[in-house]
């Protein structure tokens, strides 16, 4: 048995310990030396509002301890940052007020510090508040005024004049959808079919020269220039196809085949096809002596529009039975179908720049712009544009096209492949533009409507300045005729 009077002995010879008056979630055992380190680190983090601060948080200090950012030390002349005299080089606080004027700017009554005090007639602040505009999170902010200071310019959009720089006055241009009158050769001739006469207009001297007559009996229902050289192919509405030599203006040979109207030509090399109302389509070379080698079938309708691949490896063909084949060098079946447009499909382009990416247009009750892979037999996408669609044409400098329209605004569009955003819409023709050809170098196209005027438009910027943000194009050369 403990005996009562020694244990009083113990307890009042034992030393007696002096305790802190602490919250009850701090022990005593948080206030070892070993644990020092640690917490002056805290308090360091406390004193140091900036130290890894969100820009969407609000830091709070110790409740005992201010916040040296959010003080407002100036209001009593306070320093922010006392240092020893000793310590601090003279020129160190110039240096400071110079970096901080090349960051911010001057600081004036109108302009705040960014990193001063706030506005507080307090001095003492416990809490600082680091949210700042996205802008403010970089060092130099946005202030283009700011000395020495580089900022990358945003590249504005590029400008398309919106008036042709040269119209010609085309007499008896013929008002026909599924016809294709004008084309743009690799020599910088431009042809078109007025009537029964073939007219060629020179690009680089304006000189105007006739290079056939068909006589009162046919008329010219299509143009088409040979990829390279010299030859022109013309197709009349006797179903025949004529061959000429432009540089000579000599008909070089007269091929027969279809039985009806022939409204549609595409080159491939040496190969030439053909679609004809007839609901055919033929493949001619004119190094044969036959007169086609190879009759395409499978259009239930007139066909009226064909273009051949930029590898000259795929033929697409568009009829006025609404549909769109494709076929290959030895086909005589299509090998692709696509049924999605609901009138006729005479607007046919391949793109330059992704092989395999072809863009079909549609007639009046369409009016859509679509988009196929023919390497996966894909329908891509598909833009309603609100009106009759006659024409395409991709440009080879830049991922763009260009769109005629008929019925009924008139216009043309250029868009930016592929979020089919608007660059440009351009009016003036008063009639369906019907016809379209784009120059050799890709930057000028021709327009051709029931109007009977060809308009030239700069559209698409040359392959070396596709960055440029001004204006391209000729000044107005005036109103010419075509003969």
């Amino acid at each position: 048995m403990d005996d009562p009077t020694l244990s009083n002995q113990r307890i009042q010879s034992a030393p007696a310990t002096p305790r802190l008056n602490l919250p009850s979630t701090m022990s005593d055992s948080s206030l070892h030396l070993e644990n020092l380190p640690s917490r002056t680190m805290h308090i360091n983090r406390l004193l140091n509002s900036n130290y890894n601060s969100s820009p969407s948080r609000t830091i709070y200090s110790d409740r005992f301890i201010p916040s040296r950012s959010g003080s407002n030390f100036a209001l009593f002349d306070i320093s922010n940052s006392p240092t020893s005299a000793e310590g601090k080089e003279d020129g160190s606080g110039t240096y400071n007020s110079l970096l901080r004027a090349a960051l911010f700017g001057p600081v004036t009554p109108d302009k705040k510090d960014p990193l001063g005090p706030p506005a507080c007639r307090n001095i003492f602040r416990y809490k600082t508040e680091t949210k700042r505009p996205l802008h403010s999170l970089s060092p130099f902010g946005l202030d283009e005024s700011v000395p020495g200071i580089s900022h990358s310019p945003v590249k504005a959009p590029r400008k398309v004049p919106r008036s042709p720089y040269k119209v010609l006055d085309a007499p008896a241009l013929q008002d026909d959808f599924y016809l294709n009158l004008v084309d743009w050769s690799s020599n910088n001739v431009l042809a078109v079919g007025l009537g029964n006469c073939v007219y060629l207009w020179n690009a680089c001297s304006s000189k105007v020269t006739k290079l056939c007559d068909l006589g009162i009996d046919d008329s010219v229902c299509s143009v088409g220039w040979a990829q390279r050289g010299t030859h022109l192919a013309v197709g009349t509405s006797n179903g025949k196809v004529q061959i000429w030599d432009a540089s000579r203006c000599r008909r070089v040979r007269t091929m027969e085949g279809h039985r009806l109207r022939v409204g549609a030509l595409a080159w491939s090399s040496s190969l030439l096809s053909s679609g004809s109302r007839d609901k055919s389509i033929l493949q001619r070379d004119i190094r044969a002596q036959d007169d086609f080698a190879s009759k395409l079938s499978g259009h239930k309708s007139e066909v009226c529009g064909l273009k051949w691949s930029y590898d000259n490896r795929e033929l697409a063909s568009g009829g006025n039975d609404n549909k769109l084949f494709v076929w290959n060098q030895h086909s005589t079946h299509p090998i692709l179908k696509y049924c999605d447009h609901t009138a006729a499909v005479k607007a046919i382009a391949w793109s330059p720049h992704l092989h395999g990416l072809l863009a079909s247009g549609g007639g009046t009750a369409d009016r859509c712009i679509r988009f196929w892979n023919t390497t996966t037999n894909t329908h891509l996408s598909c833009m309603d544009t609100g009106s009759q669609v006659c024409n395409l044409v991709w440009s080879k400098n830049v991922n763009e096209l260009v769109s005629t329209h008929g019925y009924s605004q008139n216009q043309i569009i250029v868009w930016r492949y592929p979020t089919m955003s608007k660059l440009a819409t351009l009016t003036g023709h008063t009639y369906r533009v019907l016809y379209l050809a784009i120059s050799p170098d890709g930057q000028t196209i021709v327009t051709g409507a029931g109007d009977e005027t060809l308009r030239f438009w700069n559209v698409f910027p040359s392959p070396k300045s596709q960055n440029t943000n001004s204006e391209i194009g000729a000044s107005f050369l005036g109103r010419t005729t075509i003969r």
